[in-house]
């Protein structure tokens, strides 16, 4: 079957992937040394890293955000019912079986339904746990002026944040592995690249 080349990823939405996933890395790398994990920069280093990293990912989400709304490709995050049984029947078996991939991507619609489903949860809940949770966690000293101290607990806010990262750990191992999962393994990364995507 003849392959045909469409431009799916625009300039902004490649940076925005490529800048947000090195973000994500270096505060995942930094927030687990926070926890105690291990020590790579030391705990004071650390801290603040992960600080810095944390306010430029806020300031890229406000543009990514801010562009989504203007270009109108929020509506490509639309959860969709369509497909969604075929698409885990080839994840889970077709796949191994060298069956054919049951989504074909296009410019209004790049992403199969399981992918939708996927990146609202990031962008509906595993995002809002970690930036509620770390703006408390930074502005702890001011819990009192705000009132929230007799509500709010340093413990739990700490725990609820450290489940979001591996929430989003998690969430980045599947995304690296279904990145290999298109017709070679290196197919979809280097559409994320480009900005062109081969399909059938």
């Amino acid at each position: 079957m003849a392959a045909e080349k469409i431009y799916v990823f625009k300039r902004f939405e490649r940076f925005w992937h490529w800048s947000q996933a090195l973000l994500i890395i270096c505060m995942l790398i930094t927030g687990f040394e926070v926890h105690g994990s291990y020590s790579l920069f030391g705990f004071e280093h650390a801290v603040s890293y992960h600080t810095v990293l944390a306010w430029s990912l806020v300031t890229l989400w406000v543009f990514a955000i801010f562009w989504h709304l203007t270009t109108g490709e929020w509506k490509q995050y639309i959860p969709t019912t369509d497909k969604v049984v075929a698409m885990m029947r080839f994840y889970s078996v077709g796949i191994f079986k060298g069956e054919p991939h049951p989504y074909r991507p296009t410019k209004l619609k790049k992403h199969n339904p399981l992918q939708r489903i996927a990146y609202l949860g990031v962008l509906l809940f595993i995002g809002p746990l970690l930036w509620l949770t770390g703006w408390f966690y930074l502005f702890y000293g001011d819990w009192a002026v705000w009132g929230v101290n007799g509500f709010l607990s340093l413990e739990w806010v700490a725990f609820f944040h450290t489940v979001g990262a591996f929430m989003m750990l998690t969430f980045l191992i599947a995304h690296l592995y279904l990145t290999t999962t298109g017709h070679t393994p290196t197919a979809h990364i280097k559409a994320m690249v480009t900005g062109w995507e081969e399909v059938d």
